[in-house]
């Protein structure tokens, strides 16, 4: 599945004095993380709400729970990929868990993917934004930025527009560095209860992502 098309470069993370991550090239230029952008210009107002509703406590481990999920998920996917030892040891109920949310993963998902060209891919826009996509190669046949998400329960479609975006800034970088031609975004997700789904965009609605995310960029910039 693994095949190295190209050479990827190696991105150093620094955390600004407002705490916010950034990374830098070669050109020693600190730029914000896609994943900064995004959470600077949305909508938090669900996110506020939510964390009143059940407290900072049960908030904060809800989040380190899905955090090290996620974590355990994604180390092994990448493992798998390398063909290396991918096993989630332990016998606690997260470990159990993303066992099986693994297994049903590399299924359902990974059995879609026909090539991959790089995990945990660092790309950079220069001067204006970096970050790391999980994976970048071929997608049903299509070229994609290909993006492994966990969550409680299946998303809705409508809930993921930060992820289209996500893939979008990764696509445009991956563009600009390596010309490319990337226009299709996969978002893999799998739940707890192990139910499996993937959200595509391509064509129109893949350059309607892009604008979108080109909107969210100077709105970060224009608040800087």
């Amino acid at each position: 599945m693994l095949i190295e098309k190209f050479e990827y470069p190696t991105l150093k993370r620094v955390t600004a004095k407002n705490g916010q991550r950034q990374y830098t090239g070669d050109d020693d230029q600190p730029v914000p993380s896609v994943t900064t952008v995004l959470s600077d210009t949305g909508d938090k107002t669900a996110l506020i709400n939510w964390r009143k509703r059940v407290g900072d406590e049960e908030a904060n481990r809800i989040s380190r729970e899905a955090a090290g999920l996620g974590t355990k998920v994604h180390n092994a996917l990448e493992k798998y990929v390398l063909q290396e030892d991918y096993e989630i040891s332990g016998n606690n109920h997260i470990s159990v868990m993303a066992k099986a949310m693994l297994d049903e993963m590399i299924a359902k998902g990974l059995s879609q993917v026909n090539e991959i060209w790089g995990v945990e891919v660092a790309l950079i826009a220069k001067g204006l934004y970096a970050g790391t996509s999980d994976a970048v190669g071929m997608f049903n046949g299509v070229e994609s930025i290909i993006d492994f998400k966990t969550a409680k329960k299946i998303k809705k479609r409508e809930w993921i527009e930060d992820y289209f975006m996500q893939g979008c800034a990764y696509a445009l970088a991956h563009n600009e560095m390596f010309g490319t031609d990337i226009k299709q975004v996969a978002i893999l997700m799998i739940d707890r209860e192990g139910k499996y789904a993937d959200f595509v965009i391509n064509g129109d609605e893949f350059e309607e992502y892009c604008h979108k995310w080109a909107q969210r960029l100077a709105d970060y910039y224009n608040k800087v």
